[in-house]
């Protein structure tokens, strides 16, 4: 399992904002391999960190990792939708610290037989947790045109979502698509020429849209923020880390939104609603990666952290 390593984005702006204390209790709900993870729990002391990932080939190959930490760290096979469940199980009520990396990590796009990849041909696959149901190859075969134009365009924020669902539809009564190079040439053989000479690859769009649909990852991000900030101990803080616009803008609305103190309105002499302010925003503006980061990883190009605190 040691070939799963994955470059950490943002790490030292997470350590930083997370403002870890050496006795503190801290989450780490993306765990992937560990990158985050053995820099916080490098810093405790009397502390613990309990690593979540819904992979269990990355929660096999950070258990390695962090090893040396001993029973500092508590591994969990879960969702980090769930991590109001995880902190149940284990009797903890409220933690120091939460930390969500909520990109797709290197290992798992570059491993082809994973299915996440659009240069590697490989069956369709793009779960990250095997023992759920959907996969890449149902969401491909049995969707149907308007299930796929919706998601393309959401998710994916696919222009030519109509076009790649009609294709998609036609290729698949005559054999089922299978892999993801077949894919990938029914995803080009749907866009005019204009669009093929782009520098970014054609099908990357749409393969977004699919992986974010087989893994309910947007509804994930929705839950994790509705259930975390609620157990953060007061002083404790959430960090967030997004790759795309759609995962950004529902974790600086949720931020926003527990940020907000009352609500009535002006004309009123006193408050009525008895609404507080249950964060501070720490970055008004999302951090995003320096000149240095970029050029070591290039996938950091489109990162953005967000930090709330618990008043």
């Amino acid at each position: 399992m040691s070939e799963f390593h994955h470059v950490s984005v943002l790490l030292e702006e997470c350590i930083r904002g997370l403002n870890i204390r050496p006795e503190g209790i801290y989450v780490d709900g993306t765990l992937g391999g560990a990158g985050h993870s053995s820099r916080i729990a490098a810093m405790l002391t009397s502390g613990t960190l309990i690593g979540i990932d819904r992979d269990p080939v990355a929660l096999e190959a950070a258990g390695e990792r962090l090893k040396p930490f001993g029973d500092r760290v508590k591994l969990v096979h879960s969702n980090f939708a769930r991590v109001d469940e995880v902190l149940d199980s284990l009797g903890i009520p409220a933690v120091d610290g939460i930390l969500l990396d909520l990109g797709v990590s290197s290992p798992q796009l570059d491993d082809g037989s994973r299915g996440f990849s659009y240069m590697v041909d490989a069956p369709l696959d793009m779960r990250m947790n095997h023992d759920d149901s959907l996969s890449a190859y149902a969401v491909v075969n049995t969707w149907s045109y308007e299930e796929l134009k919706k998601i393309l365009y959401e998710y994916g924020e696919e222009r030519y979502a109509p076009q790649i669902a009609g294709n998609i539809c036609r290729r698949r009564e005559q054999k089922p698509i299978e892999t993801t190079l077949e894919l990938v040439d029914v995803i080009r053989a749907a866009m005019p020429p204009a669009a093929l000479r782009e520098k970014q690859h054609p099908a990357k769009r749409s393969f977004q849209a699919i992986r974010i649909a087989v893994n309910d990852e947007l509804n994930a991000v929705s839950r994790v923020m509705e259930k975390a900030i609620p157990r953060l101990a007061p002083g404790g803080r959430l960090a967030v880390i997004t790759f795309h616009s759609l995962e950004d803008r529902i974790v600086k609305n949720a931020m926003a939104e527990a940020a907000k103190g009352c609500t009535c309105p002006p004309s009123f002499p006193v408050c009525v609603c008895g609404r507080k302010p249950q964060v501070r925003l720490v970055t008004r503006k999302p951090v995003v990666s320096g000149d240095e980061e970029l050029e070591r990883n290039p996938r950091a190009r489109s990162a953005k952290l967000r930090i709330c605190e618990k008043i």
